[in-house]
């Protein structure tokens, strides 16, 4: 069967021989990241930023970054059951020494079969969560599935104009009825746009936070958003990472860089450079 995915309209199998990989132990929250650098966080990067780029390019430029960690989109990673092409994802990743830890956006609605397509997919790949943009009649199925795999959901957050998860509260009244393994991924570029504080969510969601897309927005003289590095827009960095730190979060914190798709690298590098930066101002040594 074929999956249905949306994520901003770029839904393409955009490059095959792609990666795919299991989920490094985190151990304590609390212990230093590959790079000491982010201080007690895994930094990653949501491949969306690499969208223009093949998949072996994308995993050649993340190991550019000094980064060990991805969150595929999936027109880089396209979902299969078919063992040969798993063992080809997973060789591929492992060739650019990076764990694929997390996935998504993926859609989920009362189709058990599709849902049950998307899960076995993650089993297959090692991938412990799962970002999810889930239908509100879809909670029971996944109470189900998410204990029965093993799996945690992160539900991410879309922009003004959507109706289900634009804003904290619509999360939160979502999360009463959800199992314990569904959880938020906070897109903290979404939540500006919508006039909301992600670090307050990151506070509200406590240790049900399972993932972060980390971004920054500016406004604009016209009264508009834009996306910006890290840094250079209105998003309270450093109080965010230490609320994510105080409540010992486990997950990646990914870099998503809308701008530039076609010569991304310098702006991820500064917005790298903006995040160690919180970091060191976040967390005391």
């Amino acid at each position: 069967m074929t999956s249905k995915f949306t994520r901003r309209a770029f839904l393409q199998s955009a490059a095959l021989g792609v990666a795919g990989a299991t989920l490094a132990s985190s151990g304590s929250a609390f212990a230093l990241a590959d790079n000491n650098d982010y201080g007690p966080f895994r930094m990653g990067i949501q491949s969306y930023s690499l969208r223009a780029f093949k998949t072996d390019e994308a995993l050649k430029m993340t190991q550019k970054l000094g980064l060990k960690y991805w969150e595929a989109f999936p027109g880089h990673f396209r979902m299969t059951h078919d063992p040969v092409i798993i063992r080809e994802y997973k060789k591929l990743l492992n060739k650019y020494n990076i764990n694929l830890v997390t996935y998504g956006v993926v859609d989920f609605s009362t189709n058990e079969e599709d849902a049950r397509y998307k899960f076995e997919f993650a089993r297959l790949m090692g991938i412990k969560i799962l970002s999810a943009y889930p239908t509100p009649d879809s909670f029971a199925l996944l109470n189900q599935l998410v204990e029965e795999y093993k799996i945690n959901l992160a539900i991410h957050n879309h922009g003004p104009g959507d109706n289900l998860y634009d804003l904290i509260s619509k999360e939160e009244k979502a999360l009463q009825t959800a199992d314990d393994r569904i959880g938020a991924c906070i897109d903290t570029g979404h939540y500006l746009r919508s006039n909301e504080d992600p670090a307050s969510a990151a506070s509200r969601f406590g240790k049900r936070v399972y993932g972060v897309h980390l971004k920054d927005v500016k406004d604009l003289a016209n009264g508009g958003k834009e996306f910006t590095e890290i840094g250079k827009g209105s998003m309270k960095t450093v109080e965010l990472l230490k609320t994510l730190n105080a409540n010992q979060f486990k997950g990646i914190l990914s870099i998503e860089y809308e701008e530039h798709e076609d010569a991304p690298m310098p702006y991820i590098e500064e917005c790298l450079k903006g995040t160690r930066e919180a970091i060191k101002a976040a967390i005391k040594r």
